[in-house]
């Protein structure tokens, strides 16, 4: 059987923050990122990507706001713009796919799939909202919205002051349709799935499905998908080469091997800012712990170059370090 690999496309590999986001700007990050996975599909890999979704979906909330304000057009709940954001990002990413395998003359199937995330309707996140969502607003701003939509509100203290509307980011627990898009990659298809996280969702005490006001952590629910449908690797494309021990630092350290017990060593101890590398190492542990081979974490436009990427694996041989060995 082919190795399987689930691919996260961070924020960097679809826009670079310096950015203003056209279409064309997209489109081009996009290609460039998807140009590295051709090698993993000639190694004969099957592949299911992931992606994120922020400035997209924050966008859309923003036309959402504005259309009710200008036009008295009802303003979407979150998991609609989630959905909306899956959509769309889904459908430029299989295009630029499509167009880089007909370029290097390779015959596969590519479909996106609109996908559901259950989280637990009693996840003590809920209460303690601290994901950032749409635009910033005045004080007298977010108090208006506060009595008019009870959205609740956090200041920017690190830009240029303001208030934005924070959301939960609750745990995600079960990817809906994992069996689907396990079939779908076992058949050869590149599969686009859990864009942005995945749509939140969870049961009610009737067991009917409910949507969230929530956004999911895209690299946990990537993880937790990878982990489900068996993976073998996992590889999430961010916008540094390396995972680095004392980052910005002047003794800053590239860690390009590490195994199970040292990476969970440095998260602990608090070596990786929880706004940047902390989920995306405990998304590597998450995979590892559910009987993942192997996680990468590396530079969207490097997957390919061997020299870079930090590779995590539950064990590897300190003599060898291209020799790994796995523990059952």
């Amino acid at each position: 059987m082919n190795m399987l690999a689930v691919v996260a496309l961070g924020g960097n590999a679809l826009l670079r923050g310096t950015q203003v986001g056209t279409i064309e700007e997209q489109e081009e990050n996009t290609t460039n990122t998807l140009e590295n996975l051709v090698f993993l599909i000639n190694q004969g890999y099957d592949l299911v990507l992931t992606h994120g979704n922020g400035p997209q979906v924050g966008n859309i909330l923003m036309r959402s706001e504005a259309g009710e304000k200008t036009y008295q057009i009802p303003q979407m709940p979150i998991d609609i713009c989630v959905a909306d954001s899956q959509g769309g990002i889904g459908y430029m990413i299989e295009r630029m796919m499509r167009n880089v395998l007909i370029k290097h003359n390779i015959r596969k199937e590519i479909v996106t799939l609109v996908t559901a995330v259950v989280v637990d309707g009693e996840d003590p996140a809920f209460q303690d909202p601290t994901k950032r969502v749409g635009k910033i607003y005045t004080h007298e701003q977010a108090q208006q919205l506060t009595i008019d939509k009870g959205w609740i509100f956090k200041e920017e203290v690190k830009t240029s002051g303001g208030w934005r509307r924070v959301v939960p980011s609750p745990a995600p627990i079960q990817i809906i349709n994992e069996n689907v898009i396990l079939a779908l990659a076992r058949q050869g298809v590149i599969t686009i799935a859990v864009g942005g996280g995945g749509i939140p969702v969870y049961f009610d005490a009737e067991g009917q499905v409910r949507a969230a006001e929530a956004v999911i952590d895209k690299d946990l629910a990537s993880s937790l998908l990878a982990g489900r449908i068996g993976a073998d690797e996992f590889y999430i494309l961010t916008d540094v080469p390396f995972i680095y021990k004392n980052f910005n630092q002047p003794n800053q350290e590239a860690l390009e091997f590490l195994d199970y017990a040292d990476a969970k060593k440095y998260l602990c101890t608090g070596e990786f800012s929880e706004g940047s590398m902390a989920p995306k190492m405990r998304a590597c542990l998450q995979f590892l712990e559910h009987g993942g081979k192997k996680a990468v974490i590396t530079e969207a436009f490097k997957l390919e170059d061997k020299a870079y990427g930090s590779k995590i694996t539950m064990d590897y041989d300190p003599v060898d370090l291209t020799k790994y060995t796995f523990k059952k």
